[in-house]
């Protein structure tokens, strides 16, 4: 049993395993690999698809789970008792921890003072590894391989967690970036130059027109205005002329909730492929835990 922190945490061959596993339960494959287990499932930050999917994939796995969707009932903020402490307690009550937390970082002390396992559902804005799994999962799925794709990141890319996470892997399956959107947004210099370091091609561009000729998969993320620390920053959007010109094999990938930069008028389309990747993230979920804690 072990903890799940960083994309980092995972090898080529890790990633695989746990893609392989989902591919099965995906095709009705059941076990009962946390049978007499309980996980605690502690949201100290709002979700939606995150927390329902990995409490899913543990009830499916034979477990049960404790915890909370609002902190503000705990006596950590309401009494205020130390995160450290409050995480030592829960630690000896669960088998395994999964957090999501707004502040960075948050996951990866968890695993230092927690005495089991625990399992990043998203700290601020640094990591999401597991909704990286369901994209990579989604990616693979949609295009019949990882290898060699062609994928934009478009909006948000300075603030989301989500696309952190996506990035540490590009090396890994030789993925050819382009990011797309304001310049007030773009991708912070630290994970630019690991990309440098580690030989990976990308580009900047403004508008999605500008390269969707070339896209096999775009991936949209919505302004995460809870971290801002000025105002709201320069608005993005596709529609449906910015389409004309994709490939016939693009899909449109998105964590959701959306906001103005996926309009509903793309569901519709051939190209959206975003409710099916949010359902896909409770099989690698059933996958990642039953790996991690089986």
């Amino acid at each position: 049993m072990r903890s799940l922190i960083s994309m980092s945490d995972l090898s080529k061959e890790d990633i695989l395993e746990i893609l392989k596993l989902a591919y099965q339960f995906k095709n009705c494959y059941t076990n009962n690999n946390l049978n007499g287990k309980v996980i605690a499932s502690c949201f100290f930050e709002a979700s939606t698809r995150t927390r329902l999917s990995f409490e899913s994939a543990v009830l499916r796995l034979g477990g049960k789970t404790i915890g909370f969707a609002d902190s503000n009932a705990t006596s950590f903020a309401a009494k205020g008792e130390s995160l450290i402490d409050t995480l030592k307690i829960i630690s000896s009550y669960a088998d395994a921890l999964i957090i999501r937390h707004p502040l960075d970082g948050t996951a990866r002390l968890a695993s230092e003072v927690c005495s089991i396992p625990v399992i990043n559902a998203g700290d601020g804005a640094n990591q999401h590894p597991s909704q990286t799994l369901l994209d990579l999962f989604s990616i693979e799925e949609s295009q019949g391989r990882l290898d060699g794709i062609n994928l934009g990141l478009m909006g948000d890319l300075k603030y989301s967690r989500t696309v952190h996470s996506l990035v540490c892997v590009a090396k890994l399956f030789n993925l050819r970036l382009y990011f797309i959107g304001p310049k007030s947004l773009r991708i912070d210099d630290d994970q630019l130059f690991i990309l440098k370091q580690s030989g990976v091609e990308y580009s900047f561009h403004l508008e999605a027109e500008e390269v969707i000729d070339k896209l096999d998969c775009l991936y949209l993320t919505r302004q995460q205005k809870e971290r801002f620390t000025t105002g709201i920053a320069e608005s993005y959007q596709i529609n449906l002329d910015t389409l004309k010109n994709a490939k016939p094999n693009l899909k449109i990938l998105h964590p959701l909730p959306r906001q103005e930069e996926l309009p509903d008028e793309i569901d519709s389309t051939p190209y959206a492929y975003y409710f099916q990747q949010a359902q896909n993230g409770l099989y690698v979920r059933q996958a990642l835990l039953s790996i991690f804690l089986g």
